[in-house]
């Protein structure tokens, strides 16, 4: 599959479309809309070419999405290091854990499927964002906090034709 392209409906405005193949799909981007990424917390969707790495997803909410990607179920001790400075700044961690994180096991449904993308990870660069995924849509598309969420049925879609080395192409 091509890459996913990502577009803003304008720089600044936290909503997109997805485009897969012939398919548009509605998507709620980062408050601070899709640019090049200032820092950690900024509300921006980062602007570039993010491999997906792996799909979580909750398996008490949801079957396991059927996709060629890397795919673990989420449980309730799983966390996203979020601190600047940490030795695990942008990866996952264990909780409870010491310095800021995200916790993974939400009780709404954003993160019921979970594709992490690959924003500042290799090389990973202290304080230049993390927690960059495509996750799901609240019902209304509110704004992210720098991430790219969609509805449920096209995530699935989506992971249903995504391969290994597949990426998101934010533009």
């Amino acid at each position: 599959m091509p890459d996913i392209v990502v577009r803003g409906l304008s720089p600044a405005r936290p909503q997109g479309k997805v485009q897969l193949g012939l398919l548009s799909i509605s998507c709620a981007l980062g408050r601070g809309g899709r640019r090049c990424k200032r820092g950690e917390g900024d509300g921006i969707t980062p602007v570039g070419r993010w491999p997906m790495r792996h799909v979580f997803y909750r398996a008490d909410r949801i079957i396991r999405p059927r996709t060629s990607l890397s795919v673990s179920p989420l449980h309730p001790g799983l966390g996203w290091c979020d601190a600047p400075g940490d030795a695990n700044y942008n990866r996952i961690v264990e909780l409870p854990y010491a310095a800021s994180h995200e916790c993974l096991w939400r009780r709404d449904h954003l993160y019921d499927v979970i594709i992490v993308l690959g924003h500042n990870d290799v090389p990973r660069s202290q304080g230049r964002g993390s927690a960059i995924f495509m996750h799901l849509a609240r019902p209304d598309y509110q704004p992210t906090e720098g991430c790219i969420a969609v509805s449920l049925s096209h995530m699935m879609r989506i992971l249903a034709q995504a391969r290994p080395g597949d990426a998101v192409s934010v533009l």
